[in-house]
């Protein structure tokens, strides 16, 4: 896309929504998108319009405010976690009903526990400092000028997602404490769990004495509303996908506002000559099992050619209680399916890999196995089949570290750790609003310093250009 030549979407004007109006565009949960095409166009640019002009609400707001505000959020969706939970039980027998992947299922289903865990990240946020105003760099010029270069809010944040109801709350508390306001687009799936959850978060912000409208959805307008968000330039400063490969191409093949491309998850773990296999087990089943449903679990598994035998026996038994269907190559298959004692020669179901294993993206109970020969190998393959999210090298080598950390071109690296690591949260930004495996603005976990930009301050005192 270019961007130079996008033309500004329209940008009408209207009143502010009244206090305790629903969200613009948003339905009662239930109900379908409606209207023509000139009818979501209007809806969803208003929607944005809306935003766009309480955004400045929070431009002077100290951080004491925005960290109460957060607070507030958090203990209101702990008090109202009753009717979210009903409402998410709409969408997961909906979702049942229409045979939704395991995976995805996994990331829509919402409990009170899983709210908590929402809510106590809006606390995490809270707790984190205020990235607006922070001096980046600066310094006095030998012409006299001051000059400062500080970090500021993007403005307005335009989220499409899919099935993910916890990114509601962290797009919304991120981008608050960020100082942007934001529009929300998570998807029919998420119809009944994302209405209640906008609900909360406009509720409390009314009560706080802000605009509702710094968070606004647009679920029922369905794709064409994301159409619409998604050439809105001029209203919404930056698009984030978080979903699958497909959406997130959708949004950057179609987009005219910028976007932030966050990425699916083909992880690895390469398991070295010198590993501790006990705890290569150990990792490569947390990476694997502890959630199968998000995109920092692990996807393929790579194997030293000389430890193969003794890994893939240790891993297969941490593997076994979970039911994890290998797609492995010829070598590591011949391993696992060896019948040298004459029983069942397979633990786990072992079926043969084929090219599109590689670049799978399961999130299900099945992963792929390959056999290498060595570090430079392993990183071939990565290099190869990856897309740029996760990667981990188990190793007691320091040479292979080395070598593994610095050709592995990812997002993410790391050494004798589980891929379920690489996350916001877990990096200590509170929660994240996605993992960007882009190279430009953003990289890895966003968290607040990520979704800002900057701007330059110049102080003089008279000065003239000569």
């Amino acid at each position: 896309m270019d961007e130079t030549t996008s033309t500004p979407a329209p940008t009408p004007t209207s009143a502010p929504s009244a206090p305790g109006s629903p969200a613009p565009g948003s339905a009662a949960p239930g109900s379908a998108a409606s209207g023509t095409a000139t009818d979501v166009e209007e809806a969803v640019l208003v929607a944005a319009r809306r935003a766009k002009d309480a955004q400045p609400a929070l431009a002077t707001l100290t951080r004491e405010r925005k960290d109460q505000v957060l607070r507030s959020m958090a203990d209101a969706l702990v008090a109202r976690a009753g009717e979210i939970v009903a409402a998410n039980a709409q969408d997961i027998a909906e979702a049942d009903a229409a045979g939704i992947e395991a995976g995805l299922r996994d990331r829509l289903l919402l409990d009170e526990d899983r709210v908590a865990t929402i809510a106590q990240q809006l606390r995490d946020a809270a707790a984190l400092p205020d990235p607006i105003g922070e001096v980046v760099r600066g310094g006095l010029l030998a012409n006299g000028l001051e000059l400062r270069e500080v970090r500021v809010p993007l403005g307005v944040i335009g989220m499409i997602y899919e099935a993910r109801p916890n990114v509601t709350v962290d797009a919304a508390g991120l981008s608050l404490k960020a100082g942007s306001a934001v529009v929300l687009r998570g998807g029919s799936a998420a119809l009944h769990s994302n209405t209640a959850l906008i609900a909360v978060l406009r509720d409390v912000l009314e009560e706080q004495g802000l605009p509702r409208d710094l968070v606004v959805g647009i679920d029922e307008h369905g794709r064409a509303g994301a159409d619409v968000l998604m050439r809105a330039r001029g209203l919404v400063d930056v698009l984030i996908p978080r979903g699958g490969a497909g959406l997130i191409r959708r949004v950057v093949d179609n987009a005219k506002v910028p976007v932030i491309e966050t990425g699916t998850g083909t992880t690895h773990v390469f398991i070295d000559a010198s590993a501790d296999l006990t705890k290569a087990a150990a990792i490569v089943g947390n990476a694997k099992t502890q959630r199968i449903g998000v995109c920092n679990a692990l996807e393929t598994l790579l194997v030293h050619r000389d430890v193969a035998e003794e890994a893939l026996a240790a891993i297969t038994e941490v593997l076994a209680p979970h039911g994890v269907t290998l797609h492995a190559d010829d070598a590591a298959r011949a391993i696992l399916t060896r019948d040298d004692a004459g029983d069942a020669p397979a633990v786990l179901p072992v079926v043969p890999a084929t090219e599109d294993d590689w670049a799978a993206e399961y999130l299900s109970l099945d992963l792929a196995v390959r056999v290498v020969d060595d570090v430079e190998a392993a990183i071939a393959h990565i290099r190869r089949w990856s897309s740029g999210h996760t990667e981990s090298i188990i190793t007691s080598d320091l040479a292979s570290q080395r070598l593994f950390t610095t050709a592995v071109d990812s997002a993410v690296v790391m050494v004798n750790s589980s891929t379920r690591f690489s996350d916001g949260a877990e990096f200590g930004f509170g929660a994240e609003i996605g993992i960007s495996t882009q190279k430009l603005h953003a990289r890895g976990p966003m968290g607040l310093q990520e979704i800002t930009s900057t701007k330059w301050i110049v102080i003089g005192d008279g000065h003239v250009k000569p």
